[in-house]
C-alpha cells in the first residue's frame, strides 16, 4: 500500500473531508487557505482563497456545490466548490470551530470557541438555495457548555445536535428548541478534552477521540457507550470504515513536546482497530508528526491522513485489506 504524498499546505492539518461521491477531497490547515484535491490520484484541484487564519473544520453538501468552512478569523464561509468563488461569510465574536451540514443541506450548525469574555456556542444557520437570499442571522443559538467546542454534528433526521468538546462530555440538544436532552454517563465517559467525533455512515452510532489516550463508541439515540479502543497515545482524530468493521485512530504527542524524541517514538501512525473486537489489527506509519485528521472514502477502498508535518496522505488499501482475520 503505497501512499500518495499531498504537498499543498504549508502549515499543520486540521481536517479532511471527503464528498458524497468519493471523489473530492477537501482539506483544512492552518495556512488560511482549504484546498480541493482529485481523490484518487491525489492532484490539486484549487484553493479556497478569503480566510485570514486558520481554518479548523469544513464540510461540502451532498451534490458537492457548496463547501462551508469555519476559521480562527471569527468568519464561517459559504463557498462555490467548482469556481472557489465565496458566496457568504458569517461573522461572529470569536473563532468558528467546526462546521456541519444537515441533511438536505438547508441548514448548518457552527460552534464559536470562547473569546475573551465570549463563552463558547453553538449557532444553527439557515442555508438558502440562492446565495443571494442568503442571511447571517442565526436561527438558533445554544450555550453551556465550558470550554472549546470541538465538534458539533447533526443527530439522525436533524432532530438533533451532538456536540463535544475541552470539557469531555457529549452533549445532545434538540436542534427546534435548544433543550439539552441528554448528557453522557461520567462514569464511562472520556476523562480529557474529546478532540473528534465521526457519525457511522447510517447515523445510527458515533467515534469519539480524546486526549485520554483512548476512543469511544456510543448509540447516537440513548448515548450508551458501547465500545472503548484504547491506545498509548492522546487521539487526536478518528474515522470509521463505511465498509468493514473497522475504526482508525490517529494522535501523537501534543505537538510542542514533540521535538524531544525520536520519530519512530513518536507513535505518529494511524492505528486501526477491529470495531465489535477492540483489538488493534495494523497500523500505518508514515507522518512525521501527529495526526490532526482522518476520513475514509465513502467507498471504504482508500483513506487519507493529515499531519502536523502538512502532508495529506492518501492510501488505497490493498485486496488483502479486505480480508484480514483475527
Amino acid at each position: 500500500m503505497r501512499p500518495i504524498l499531498m504537498k499543498g499546505h504549508e502549515r499543520p492539518l486540521t481536517f479532511l473531508k471527503y464528498n458524497r461521491d468519493g471523489d473530492l477531497l477537501f482539506s483544512c490547515a492552518k495556512d488560511h487557505n482549504p484546498t480541493v484535491w482529485f481523490a484518487d490520484n491525489g492532484e490539486r484541484l484549487g484553493t479556497y482563497r478569503g480566510h485570514n487564519g486558520a481554518v479548523w473544520c469544513c464540510d461540502v453538501s451532498r451534490d458537492s456545490a457548496r463547501l462551508i468552512t469555519g476559521s480562527a478569523d471569527q468568519t464561517a464561509k459559504l463557498w462555490n466548490v467548482q469556481s472557489g468563488q465565496q458566496l457568504f461569510t458569517f461573522n461572529f465574536d470569536s473563532p468558528a470551530r467546526a462546521v456541519d451540514f444537515s441533511v438536505g443541506d438547508k441548514l448548518a450548525v457552527i460552534t464559536t470557541d470562547p473569546f475573551m469574555d465570549v463563552t463558547s456556542a453553538i449557532h444553527v444557520k439557515r442555508i438558502a438555495g440562492d446565495p443571494e437570499d442568503q442571511i447571517g442571522e442565526s436561527a438558533l443559538i445554544l450555550k453551556g457548555p465550558q470550554g472549546r467546542i470541538n465538534r458539533a454534528v447533526w443527530g439522525p433526521l436533524n432532530r438533533t445536535i451532538i456536540s463535544a468538546g475541552e470539557d469531555a462530555v457529549i452533549r445532545i440538544w434538540d436542534s427546534e428548541t435548544g433543550k439539552l436532552l441528554k448528557e453522557n454517563d461520567p462514569e464511562v465517559g472520556h476523562k480529557k478534552t474529546i478532540t473528534s467525533l465521526a457519525k457511522s455512515v447510517d447515523g445510527s452510532h458515533f467515534l469519539t477521540g480524546s486526549l485520554d489516550k483512548s476512543a469511544k463508541l456510543w448509540d447516537t439515540r440513548t448515548l450508551t457507550l458501547i465500545k472503548t479502543y484504547v491506545t498509548e497515545r492522546p487521539v487526536n482524530a478518528v474515522a470509521m470504515s463505511p465498509l468493514c468493521d473497522h475504526v482508525v485512530l490517529g494522535g501523537g504527542q501534543d505537538a510542542s513536546t514533540v521535538t524531544t524524541t525520536d520519530h519512530r517514538s513518536g507513535k505518529f501512525e494511524a492505528k486501526f482497530y477491529d470495531k465489535i473486537l477492540q483489538e488493534e489489527i495494523g497500523g500505518v506509519k508514515g507522518h512525521f508528526g501527529p495526526i490532526n485528521a482522518l476520513a475514509f472514502n465513502p467507498d471504504g477502498k482508500s483513506f487519507s491522513s493529515g499531519g502536523e508535518d502538512g502532508y495529506v496522505r492518501l492510501h488505497h488499501f490493498d485486496s488483502d485489506y479486505f480480508h484480514i482475520k483475527i
